[in-house]
């Protein structure tokens, strides 16, 4: 069959064709522009290899001796080598694809090093630098002992080798991390004891780890700190002990079971020899020792002694101790006679050693005498929460 197109039949073909054509065209535009688009912004996106790079300027001071120094390159590093000044070669190693190099090794004090490297693309670099030359370096030592499994009243003991001047930088270098996560806060004893503690006593299974990364950190005064020192404990159930002077016995407990109340006799009603109310921790046990009245300066010809007892559990580190007295027995229970210590019989004084342990809390309370001093070493607790949460970093006693 033939097909014939009117005039205006042609002309609508001839219009519907360049509309197909306009489509298509488009369609192809559309296309092209998108290509072009993407390729444009990779090259954008695209960056210029790494030169060769040292992690210590040339020339560099007091660089921190600490941090491991890197060299990179994204040529590939053909050979990096870094010497002290007496030529000794340090420690490192290289990346597999050998476009970084790190030391492997802790750096010095009062060292300058010299890195030559040189990469694949022909670029070789040297660098000098120097570590700082302390006037003195402080070790730092922690309490209670790696492992130690201590009571709900232990508080942490950051002990540095000599005063510390900058007492900011000093805490800053000490990480405290707890498990379950604990509120706690640092307090000075004086210028080189520092101290953590919760505002609470610890709950029993809490896991304490504490870091001291004070090598290479300045402390003040041209002192730097010499070893870094870390330790982990564990709290253990929850035993505590109450000494009431107006019925002159002590009560231990485990968690709430009353364990067994002891009579006892305390130190003298005076003002010089009564015992201190307040809260103790228990510190270090001893099962034999001498009480020497003359470490704390009562002569012999003034009312001292030099007496050996037994089963001596230490409160205090201003000498007040539970401990055998069977010289006093007659006195447990009714009369004061001691110089502050806490008399019991032999028996009970072992007993108690082997209920308590490092970091038990020991209340006393209802003496005539005032509260054991927060300073003391073991009377951490008798310093207010609001007081030791504030911290005093910048007016800690001098001594």
């Amino acid at each position: 069959m033939k097909v014939s197109f009117s005039p205006r039949g042609r002309l609508v073909a001839m219009m519907l064709a360049a509309v197909m054509a306009s489509g298509t065209l488009a369609s192809c535009t559309i296309d092209t522009a998108s290509e072009s688009t993407e390729a444009a912004a990779e090259t954008t996106t695209s960056q210029a290899p790494v030169p060769l790079t040292v992690s210590v300027k040339d020339g560099a001071e007091k660089v921190d001796p600490s941090v491991p120094v890197t060299v990179t390159s994204d040529a590939g590093l053909v050979e990096v080598t870094m010497t002290n000044q007496y030529g000794n070669l340090v420690e490192s190693k290289m990346s597999a694809d050998k476009t970084s190099w790190t030391t492997d090794e802790v750096l010095g004090y009062n060292r300058t090093y010299t890195i030559v490297a040189e990469d694949k693309a022909g670029k070789t670099k040297t660098t000098t630098f120097s570590t700082p030359s302390p006037a003195m370096v402080s070790n730092v030592s922690l309490a209670p002992l790696d492992g130690a499994e201590v009571g709900v009243a232990q508080t942490i003991t950051i002990r540095f080798g000599t005063a510390i001047r900058d007492r900011q930088a000093a805490q800053d270098a000490v990480t405290i991390t707890t498990s379950p996560q604990v509120e706690g806060a640092f307090y000075w004893l004086n210028n080189s004891e520092l101290r953590w503690r919760p505002e609470n006593y610890w709950k029993p299974g809490t896991k304490v780890t504490v870091e001291a990364d004070i090598y290479g950190q300045p402390l003040g005064g041209g002192t730097y700190g010499a070893d870094n020192n870390k330790m982990s404990f564990t709290i253990g159930e929850d035993v505590r002990t109450v000494v009431d002077d107006a019925t002159k016995t002590m009560t231990v407990y485990r968690g709430q079971e009353k364990l067994r109340t002891i009579p006892v006799s305390l130190g003298r009603d005076t003002e010089r020899w009564a015992t201190p109310n307040g809260t103790y921790i228990i510190g270090d046990q001893h099962e034999s020792m001498i009480m020497d009245s003359m470490t704390y300066g009562l002569a012999y010809d003034a009312g001292g002694y030099k007496t050996p007892v037994s089963y001596a559990t230490q409160m205090s580190w201003s000498g007040i101790y539970v401990h055998g007295a069977p010289w006093s027995v007659g006195d447990q229970g009714y009369r004061n006679v001691s110089h502050g210590c806490i008399n019991v019989t032999n028996e009970a004084a072992q007993w108690f050693m082997n209920t308590v342990k490092r970091g038990d809390p020991v209340e006393v309370k209802n003496t005539v005498g005032g509260t054991l001093s927060g300073y003391d070493g073991l009377g951490d607790w008798n310093i207010p929460w609001a007081t030791w949460k504030k911290g005093n970093v910048d007016d800690a006693p001098t001594w």
